[in-house]
């Protein structure tokens, strides 16, 4: 039982240490973006059956705080609408440590809209299934290590994030030259 109590003690420690918050840093350059309406639903999630039980209001609460925080550094010139759908999640639970440490995820569906013109830039919604982070606590499993709101915002935190990296890749939205495009692979070279 203390040996247990110990390697939890631990692991806690370890996620606390290694959890890496770049929102104190320079955002990356986004042109003239800056952020307008943040539209998130959840109605339609899925939960995954083994899941801790999370609302429609706690997700939407949840992720509409981490695109603020994240894209509301942004002070660009031109206001684009983000709109996210939360279609499913998984919250791990307790599990057996190192044996099934069941990991957090979650899969949404982002697109974007250019305000002043009423359009939307990305012809279909990007979907993204984000993990929680690799963490010292990840080993015994983040069920026994974080409470369900500190899954939640860390879900959150990695899915704005993985957002923001998706229109980094489209600088051309935001008044930024286009990414060159990336070499052919070489002839009989696996893809």
């Amino acid at each position: 039982m203390i040996l247990r109590l110990a390697a939890l003690c631990l692991a806690t420690l370890l996620v606390t240490a290694c959890q890496r918050n770049d929102l104190k840093e320079p955002p990356v350059d986004l042109g003239d973006f800056a952020l307008g309406l943040n539209i998130v639903v959840a109605d339609h999630a899925q939960k995954v059956p083994i899941s801790r039980e999370a609302s429609v209001e706690e997700w939407e609460a949840v992720m509409k705080t981490a695109i603020d925080d994240r894209f509301g550094r942004y002070e660009g010139t031109k206001l684009y609408n983000l709109g996210v759908s939360i279609d499913g999640y998984a919250l791990a639970p307790p599990g057996i440590p190192v044996v099934a440490a069941p990991k957090s995820v979650i899969a949404i569906t982002a697109n974007i809209w250019d305000d002043a013109a009423g359009a939307k830039l990305n012809e279909k919604g990007e979907k993204m299934t984000v993990f929680e982070s690799l963490t010292g606590g990840s080993i015994v499993g983040s069920g026994y290590t974080m409470s369900k709101d500190e899954q939640m915002e860390a879900l959150a935190y990695n899915a704005a994030k993985r957002i923001e990296g998706w229109l980094v890749a489209h600088p051309e939205w935001f008044g930024l030259p286009p990414l060159p495009p990336k070499p052919a692979p070489a002839p009989g070279k696996d893809k």
